[in-house]
């Protein structure tokens, strides 16, 4: 089952001054959306600033070169455009979504914004009062506890450890001057990848992101972009507690994966799936609708450039903290044991490709994935051999796989103090 557009759709330009630009012809609708990707996010920031990526998402556009963050907004609206800024652990993101005949206007902004952001003192101070009302927030919500602590005994000092938030001190700390050094350091046409997808013909789009990036240029004097010297990830698994007064137990287990250039990727993601993606899911069925121990149940395993983590959780009633967690561990276990069901595993691929073609429906969708690829370094071939990949994995790989990486977890658990400190006792990874 595959799903790729036709290879003659996609066409890959690398333009004078490096920028990749990728552009996909689809006459289905009078929408054009575009993905400007920035070689940056979370990994490209010290830990004493973690943060400082999302707070730049968040002022980018709130003020470039000529025009407040009022006048941006109103000539985004005025057409029913959009147009924002996001931030990821792997990338920084500039999206844009507008009808073909206002395109040229609204990409024009975007490279005002992409080049020339003046970060408002008022704006920037804003911003970092409303991230830490989140990070408050998370602190108290007992899911996002239990991942903080996680990611912390997984990755210590790797990148992956921090929220893309920050915490509360490296936030508090950051300044105007820090979010200046970050995108004069990263923002520059040879670190951008533009995937540009709808109604309008591949050599226009050249023509017009020639018109309006190609004399962007990187200044003489400035060093060479700086080499992502990220530390191993080498901690020995362990387990982290969290007492909480809550209503329910968090129990969370992560096991390190592979990054997406490892040839396990694919196991590993379909494992995944096997595991908690969906009602028919195994962790849903045995732990949910079989033993009723779970509020929810599940697993994630997100796509990264470097070795990602392989996170299985339930929520459950505190009296049950003791017996869900024995049994999620042996869950996870079994992977290592033979007892993968063909009929089974099959079905998780299924799954997985149904979802990824569900996933490429709008020109956004589109747009996104290849300028993703790209950005990650895979190319846009790995469209079609993320689709062969997941396809020719077989039961026997899937256990090896499982038998290397979905051993010996780490363990966070969040509840009443009691019965989490009685349940880690129980069963103790240490």
């Amino acid at each position: 089952m595959t799903t790729s557009l036709p290879k003659s759709t996609i066409h890959r330009t690398v333009l004078d001054n490096g920028i990749v630009l990728l552009v996909n012809e689809n006459p289905a609708a009078d929408i054009v959306a575009a993905r400007i990707f920035i070689r940056a996010g979370s990994c490209y920031e010290s830990r004493e600033q973690a943060g400082l990526a999302h707070l730049l998402s968040a002022v980018l556009t709130k003020g470039c070169d000529g025009l407040s963050s009022l006048e941006i907004a109103e000539r985004i609206e005025s057409v029913g455009a959009s147009l924002s800024a996001d931030t990821s652990a792997d990338y920084f993101l500039l999206s844009l979504k507008t009808v073909t005949s206002d395109f040229a206007e609204i990409l024009k902004l975007a490279g005002q914004i992409l080049r020339s952001p003046t970060f408002p003192k008022a704006e920037v101070e804003l911003e970092q009062r409303i991230t830490l009302q989140d990070i408050r927030s998370q602190q108290e919500q007992p899911f996002s506890v239990a991942f903080d602590k996680l990611r912390l005994v997984m990755y210590n000092n790797h990148p992956y450890a921090m929220s893309a938030l920050g915490d509360e001190t490296t936030m508090s700390r950051l300044s105007r001057a820090d979010l200046v050094r970050y995108h004069q350091t990263y923002f520059r046409p040879d670190n951008v990848v533009i995937s540009i997808v709808g109604r309008i013909a591949a050599a226009d789009v050249i023509a017009l992101v020639e018109k309006v990036l190609g004399d962007w240029q990187v200044p003489a004097n400035q060093p060479p972009l700086p080499i992502l010297n990220l530390p191993d990830v080498k901690v020995e698994p362990h387990s982290k507690i969290t007492p909480l007064p809550t209503q329910q137990s968090i129990i969370m287990l992560g096991y390190l994966g592979a990054s997406v250039h490892s040839s396990d990727y694919a196991a590993l993601k379909l494992l995944s799936t096997y595991l908690g993606n969906g009602l028919s899911s195994r962790l849903f069925v045995e732990l949910r609708e079989k033993l009723g121990l779970a509020y929810e149940v599940s697993a994630f395993y997100p796509t990264r450039l470097f070795p990602a983590s392989f996170v299985v959780y339930m929520g459950t009633a505190p009296e049950n903290t003791e017996l869900a967690l024995s049994r999620l561990w042996a869950e996870v276990d079994r992977l290592s044991s033979n007892q993968l069901e063909e009929d089974l595993l099959q079905a998780a691929k299924n799954k997985i490709l149904g979802q990824y073609a569900l996933g490429k429906q709008t020109n956004a969708q589109i747009a996104q994935i290849y300028g993703w690829y790209e950005i990650l370094g895979l190319g846009i071939d790995f469209d079609q051999k993320f689709q062969e990949i997941i396809a020719s994995v077989s039961t026997e790989d899937a256990v090896a796989v499982a038998s290397r990486y979905l051993q010996k977890p780490y363990v966070s658990l969040v509840g009443p103090e009691d019965v989490v400190n009685s349940a880690i006792a129980e069963v103790n990874p240490t």
